[in-house]
């Protein structure tokens, strides 16, 4: 048998824009906010604000812990971190647009569960955009941000 690197993937059947369906939900791995990834995030984003960073000026401000950056939250709901982006290969055109709402802290200890939920499938001609609401929760089961991401995805070819 013959070895076909186009046929090795993680996904074997590939999804266009007019195979999702509004309500469809694809779950990211979850993760403990470790202090480990506190540092790492602090030293590639630059932010060098010490709520972030050191817990001593943290807790003489009334937090129990260091505080995670908004960014440091965000990045939970990255798509590339589930199956979406394998289901997509073949038909994703482009990641149009993200935001973000933060509802609720997040510090060391935390463990974050994210989702990406299809709220908006909008057909164009040979295109469709595919919006995702995103949200992350914390392990008492309190939602600590809300967004959407939205994304171009070609349609199924003819």
């Amino acid at each position: 048998m013959t070895f076909d690197p186009a046929a090795h993937r993680m996904v074997p059947q590939q999804r266009w824009f007019e195979d999702f369906a509004l309500g469809e939900r694809f779950v990211l791995p979850s993760r403990t906010m470790t202090e480990a990834i506190f540092l790492a995030f602090q030293a590639a984003s630059g932010d060098n604000h010490p709520v972030h960073y050191d817990v001593e000026y943290c807790r003489a401000r009334g937090m129990p812990h260091m505080l995670a950056h908004g960014y440091q939250v965000v990045i939970q709901t990255a798509a590339g971190a589930g199956m979406f982006p394998h289901m997509v290969e073949e038909s994703l055109k482009g990641f149009l647009e993200q935001s973000s709402r933060f509802l609720h802290p997040v510090f060391v200890g935390d463990t974050l569960y994210a989702a990406l939920e299809v709220d908006e499938v909008t057909p164009q001609r040979t295109t469709g955009v595919l919006g995702l609401r995103s949200t992350v929760h914390n392990q008492k089961g309190v939602l600590v941000m809300e967004g959407r991401q939205r994304y171009l995805l070609r349609r199924r070819p003819a």
